[in-house]
């Protein structure tokens, strides 16, 4: 499969264009800490459990180096595993397909990630240990998928990998917070940062990555910072719309988008006719008659 079998009407022409939650202040820390794991030459795969169209896995993408490879796993169409899963699925990802996500990918990549369709139980199968150095975990929001997901990501991730935690304090995705919370307490999970919907973490010492983060004033002079203590341990807490970093580009930056039909002008009523203004098409094709009649008998008394 090619990017050119994306539909013109479809092709995303920047990153912007494709669906999904993956604001500025998560882009901004995904490329701070996959900048420098490459900066301290820190070597392993990349995994996404859950990948909806595509949107972070494009960014992620672009951190991938020679001899690494880049596993993204989602149930896109495919039957869920137990009918509460399929409820969750219906409900918010009814529209999401794998050609999507996959025409969304190669519209700024030149070849597929290694895609698993199918429930994120499968991953281990497919990913094997101390093998990741970053982990998005942005799958299923029910307690028990998310408990498996995060048991996943530490069998999967290499000493002093990172693992990225989605949706971990919404309203809506309680399971989420207990699991991630779960991990924190018992099961040696330990936060480097959190942002407005993510936690950041690792099953190493966060201390050196949150020291670099505080000492860098420049990078967080876009943001809010506070530092917090949780059971003890320094937590980072970053909020804010920073500027987007740098993002892959599409192939298709430079073609035209197709242009909406000519809407009338203001001095021109639906029939071509000119003269007519705003306020007298208000007043004839929305108000109520009783209030289009007092408006044209004002503007006649006052005009």
């Amino acid at each position: 499969m090619t990017a050119t079998t994306a539909r013109a009407a479809q092709r995303p022409r920047s990153l912007n264009d494709v669906k999904g939650w993956f604001p500025s202040l998560d882009q901004v820390l995904f490329d701070r800490f996959l900048t420098r794991q490459e900066r301290h030459e820190q070597r392993g795969d990349l995994l996404e459990m859950g990948a909806y169209m595509g949107k972070s896995a494009i960014f992620t993408a672009a951190y991938l180096r020679r001899g690494e490879r880049f596993t993204v796993c989602d149930l896109f169409d495919a039957d869920a595993p137990d009918e509460q899963n399929a409820a969750e699925a219906r409900k918010s990802y009814a529209t999401l397909t794998r050609t999507a996500f996959e025409q969304n990918y190669l519209a700024f990549h030149d070849e597929l990630p290694h895609v698993l369709q199918g429930p994120t139980s499968v991953v281990p199968r497919h990913v094997g240990p101390d093998s990741c150095r970053f982990v998005h975990v942005d799958a299923s929001h029910l307690y028990e998928h998310v408990a498996g997901d995060i048991d996943t990501a530490h069998t999967a991730l290499a000493p002093g990998g990172l693992v990225v935690l989605d949706d971990f304090r919404s309203e809506h995705t309680p399971g989420v917070a207990a699991a991630t919370w779960e991990a924190v307490f018992t099961r040696g999970l330990r936060p480097v940062c959190l942002s407005t919907q993510k936690l950041y973490g690792t099953w190493g010492d966060p201390g050196p990555l949150q020291d670099e983060l505080l000492a860098d004033e420049e990078w967080r002079s876009t943001m809010h910072t506070s530092v917090q203590e949780i059971a003890g341990r320094r937590v980072l807490r970053f909020s804010g719309k920073p500027p987007n970093p740098a993002a892959p580009r599409s192939r298709y930056a430079q073609e035209p988008r197709e242009s909406a039909p000519d809407a009338p002008s203001a001095s021109a009523d639906a029939a071509g006719r000119p003269g007519r203004s705003p306020v007298r098409r208000l007043a004839a094709d929305v108000l109520p008659p009783v209030v289009a009649r007092a408006i044209r008998s004002r503007r006649r008394t006052t005009g």
